[in-house]
């Protein structure tokens, strides 16, 4: 897609713009290897593409985004310390390179020089886009800590999962094209709508993403295979299965997420479970559905389908990752 190409090229100019040269350097560093780890900078560009849905100016939208861009990787550094990850992007994680205290403090610098992106917006539109970066990042942290708390929790509901992700990947996207949209100058209720369109494709995006630890090619996918089984995170796979397995099957499933283990056993039992359960294909269906839901959201926007079409581009993007 060049659309998505130029919005790219875009943002890797920014970021090279504001390439970190302070010290300490033990600080810094670790800071411009993560946000220059490319990955594909979705969530800035999403600022980018409703800032011109809107036909805002566009290098007013430039340092918002990459305000999200640095938060996104400040919540990056921090999830791969609690989850203990070794790889980000197919590249070592920054606390394997440099320690997990590094890893606090540049996560920790990274979500500062993220807010002070805002501080060029005149204080109107400032306060408004604070007021929902900063919902974020609190709603955001609540996700965090819910997904923390199923790992121990023995009766974890859809509905508890579906609030999780929702609150730790839905929102960060739906903001990225609230805010675009804001600086735009759009009305609050076309800035809301594409903000539904958003929270509906990142809930979409998240479940790919527990679809594709297990069933993704690990290559593709860049992250260590089957990390969300060792985790013992109970992700719409894991609940799906208890939904439709056996007695016996809920009995073992019981028993290996008990426990943390690098036992390759774990992982070849619960993929047995799933794959017996059909829970590959019901996750799809129910992508599809969050998918269907964002786009109804989309259609409200009072604008013309060909500025549209970009963002039913990007979704179909989004959801059709390697598997």
């Amino acid at each position: 897609m060049n659309f998505l190409e130029n919005y790219q090229q875009i943002i890797a100019k920014a970021i090279q713009k504001h390439t970190f040269k302070n010290k300490p350097a033990e600080l810094y560093q670790p800071m411009n290897y993560i946000i220059g780890n490319a990955g594909k900078r979705l969530r800035p560009i999403m600022v980018l593409m409703a800032c011109d849905l809107f036909n805002g100016n566009t290098e007013k939208a430039i340092k918002p985004a990459l305000a999200i861009e640095y938060f996104h990787n400040f919540t990056l550094i921090h999830d791969d310390i609690m989850d203990e990850a070794p790889l980000r992007r197919n590249n070592p994680t920054i606390h394997t390179l440099h320690g997990i205290n590094v890893g606090i403090l540049s996560g920790d610098a990274l979500l500062i020089k993220a807010y002070q992106f805002f501080e060029d917006l005149e204080p109107e539109l400032f306060k408004k886009c604070i007021q929902i970066f900063s919902q974020t990042g609190a709603v955001l942290c609540e996700g965090q800590q819910m997904d923390v708390n199923f790992e121990t929790m023995e009766n974890v509901t859809y509905d508890d999962y579906i609030e999780m992700i929702t609150n730790k990947t839905g929102v960060l996207s739906a903001a990225s094209f609230k805010i675009g949209a804001l600086i735009a100058d759009a009305s609050e209720e076309e800035a809301e709508h594409l903000y539904n369109f958003g929270k509906h494709i990142g809930i979409a995006f998240q479940i790919m993403d527990d679809y594709l630890d297990v069933f993704g090619d690990v290559e593709q996918f860049g992250k260590k295979h089957a990390g969300d089984i060792f985790e013992n995170k109970k992700t719409i796979l894991y609940l799906l299965a208890m939904e439709h397995a056996t007695e016996e099957e809920k009995k073992e499933l019981n028993f290996w997420y008990s426990k943390k283990t690098e036992n390759v056993d774990k992982v070849y039992s619960v993929e047995k479970i799933f794959r017996r359960a059909k829970v590959d294909e019901k996750v799809l269906r129910l992508i599809h559905k969050h998918n269907e839901i964002g786009h109804d959201y989309l259609s409200k926007i009072n604008l013309p389908e060909e500025k549209k079409k970009p963002f039913k581009e990007l979704a179909n993007y989004l959801l059709r990752r390697e598997s």
